[in-house]
């Protein structure tokens, strides 16, 4: 077995059980990543730089194909109501199909690290069967030091292959679509799908399950800092702004999408960017645009002109769910650590498809609670394969796929956290406004960016507020810059009859979701359910 590249050769790919593989590629950096990516036809060179990659019939996760093993640790702490399962013995001939499926194949290999913080990182080591998806892991994952690679020991394993298709019958799954984590043994495998967010989020989902026993609540979140060292978290599911919101040229970027809470504070999980790249625009999204012109960024799935090689970030033809993966770097604001302090404000992100509840309303800590648990959003077309429009969705802690543990956990974390550091909590709509989905129109960005920044610098918390008649929070009366219409959703519809009709379906929507949850939180969580105050 041919190895190129640095690593540890005392742990190697056959202390794994890998061999008889042709040859294994180890920690190759960017160009050599480009090359191989390009001699094996997996991907296209584009203007400006970029690298442009599809994924096939998976154009996003297959939530519905992911499994953890079931077995003496996990059987009393994973919330088996959300995640699959399979036994033991069925993970074990999985693994073994892997490593006879990977005889004879090229592999790349890294070796990175899952947080920033080194108290509570994950030593991770990812092989893949393509190239590009090498460079997709190391974008996303944190970088050691070159000098670190020959020391280095995995804790997490992760085995990509996109050409293998699982048998359903032999190995407990669903189709020939496998993602199986053994949390135990600490293993992941991924078969049958190109789509390389399933590794990221595979990570994700192992922190998710280790961190809170040692008292860290782990996030679906990005997060920046502010020049008084104000430390802002932006929970949301793909599609509702997090990655654009806090891309904020006048804050430092902590990171888009994953982090920890520990006692020292909030820590990025990874080193790089997964930014959907749908009608972006340089206009509206300076930051992200740009780094779809540098060299080492992988595009997925976006239409291009086949001779220009521009591409066409308006065209949805292949997927709502076009994507760019980048190192953290590449935004010029970015946290060179991955580190901050305690935060003072948390926003909630929701992507309203009724198009009923306000663009902004404070909460409190019991709210706070209330709103995390429920996670109301819409799934944005093409996040997860086979949803095409936007639909009504209750995704607890904004982030289910990815809770391995029961949301509650997560849920008393945060409130501990947010009571005792008194944070600022708010729910923001970037969802739909002046109608529902077909009807309104998306909230303009501009909007949203202007009430966020009076929620970060303080002027919000000191403005007048109303009770919202149907939600009972609390949403702001008037603010500078903002029209006074667009805070009071009913006056935005032009049938005001069917606006009431579609806020009481919401809280109804509300309500009957949280039923699951009543019996983990306390009386004043309860009591935080949507109160619809106006008659019949």
């Amino acid at each position: 077995m041919e190895t190129i590249g640095v690593f540890n050769s005392a742990h190697g790919a056959e202390t794994f059980g890998l061999r008889n593989l042709k040859r294994v590629y180890w920690n190759l950096e960017a160009p050599s990543l480009y090359e191989q990516s390009l001699i094996r036809g997996e991907t296209k060179l584009i203007q400006g730089g970029a690298l442009l990659a599809e994924t096939g019939v998976h154009t996003g996760r297959s939530p519905k194909d992911k499994f953890v093993v079931r077995d003496a640790a996990t059987e009393g702490a994973v919330w088996w109501e959300n995640n699959g399962s399979i036994t033991p013995e069925q993970f074990e001939t999985l693994l073994q199909d892997f490593l006879d499926h990977a005889k004879g194949k090229d592999l790349f290999a890294q070796d990175l690290y899952g947080g920033a913080e080194p108290a509570y990182r994950v030593k991770t080591r990812v092989f893949t069967e393509y190239a590009w998806h090498s460079l997709f892991i190391r974008n996303l994952l944190i970088r050691p030091d070159r000098g670190d690679l020959k020391d280095f020991v995995p804790e997490l394993t992760i085995i990509d292959l996109p050409s293998f298709k699982a048998d359903p019958a032999r190995h407990g799954c669903r189709s020939e679509t496998v993602i199986a984590m053994d949390l135990t043994r600490k293993i992941v495998l991924i078969g049958g799908t190109s789509y390389a967010g399933e590794m990221k989020k595979s990570v994700f989902t192992y922190l998710n399950f280790a961190l809170p026993s040692e008292h860290v609540m782990p996030m679906h979140c990005s997060a920046n800092v502010g020049s008084s060292n104000d430390v802002a978290l932006f929970f949301g599911l793909s599609g509702t702004g997090k990655t654009t919101l806090s891309a904020d040229p006048n804050r430092i970027l902590l990171g888009d999408d994953e982090h920890g809470w520990g006692p020292n504070g909030v820590f990025n999980f990874e080193g790089g960017c997964y930014a959907k790249t749908i009608r972006l625009s340089r206009e509206a999204e300076p930051e992200i645009y740009a780094t779809t012109e540098r060299f080492g960024t992988v595009l997925e799935n976006v239409m291009v002109d086949p001779i220009t090689r521009i591409p066409d970030f308006d065209d949805a033809s292949r997927t709502e769910n076009t994507r760019c993966a980048y190192p953290l770097d590449f935004i010029p604001n970015a946290s060179t650590t991955g580190r901050a302090g305690i935060p003072k404000n948390i926003v909630m992100l929701t992507c309203d498809a009724f198009g009923v509840l306000p663009p902004i309303a404070k909460l409190t800590p019991a709210e706070a609670m209330y709103h995390f648990l429920s996670g109301y959003t819409a799934k944005v077309a093409g996040t997860e394969k086979g949803v095409k429009d936007p639909e009504a969705t209750f995704s607890t802690c904004f982030g289910a796929p990815f809770m391995p543990r029961h949301p509650s956990v997560y849920g008393n974390l945060l409130r501990d956290l947010i009571a005792k550091h008194h944070v600022d909590c708010w729910l923001v709509n970037t969802g739909w406004t002046g109608g529902k989905y077909g009807v309104g129109r998306r909230m303009p960005i501009r909007v949203t960016r202007r009430l966020v920044t009076a929620a970060l610098d303080g002027s919000l918390s000191r403005a007048d507020f109303r009770r919202d008649p149907y939600f009972g929070f609390a949403v702001p009366t008037s603010v500078p810059g903002v029209e006074p219409h667009i805070l009071y959703p009913v006056k935005t519809w032009q049938d005001k009859a069917e606006f009431a009709q579609t806020a009481k379906r919401l809280v109804d929507m509300f309500k009957e979701n949280f039923k699951r949850f009543e019996q983990h939180v306390d009386a004043d969580v309860r009591a935080a359910a949507p109160q619809t105050s106006i008659a019949a």
